[in-house]
């Protein structure tokens, strides 16, 4: 994987297979969307879904519920 830094943005560069590319395209498709921005969608998704349960859970131990 390389890394390449511009205008406050990055490339990444992934090697993945056929079939799994494939099911991508499909999904992308269904929205209306490139791979491209189907990946990042689905990547910052998790990421936010991540972050929030994080503070769900620090939360949670800061008032000793859960």
């Amino acid at each position: 994987m390389a890394t390449l830094v511009r205008m406050g943005t990055s490339v990444l560069s992934l090697r993945i297979d056929g079939e799994l590319l494939e099911r991508l395209r499909h999904h992308a498709a269904k929205r209306g969307m490139s791979v491209q921005d189907y990946v990042v969608g689905t990547l910052v998704r998790d990421d936010f879904d991540e972050r929030f349960q994080n503070a769900v859970e620090e939360t949670e131990k800061f008032y000793g519920v859960g």
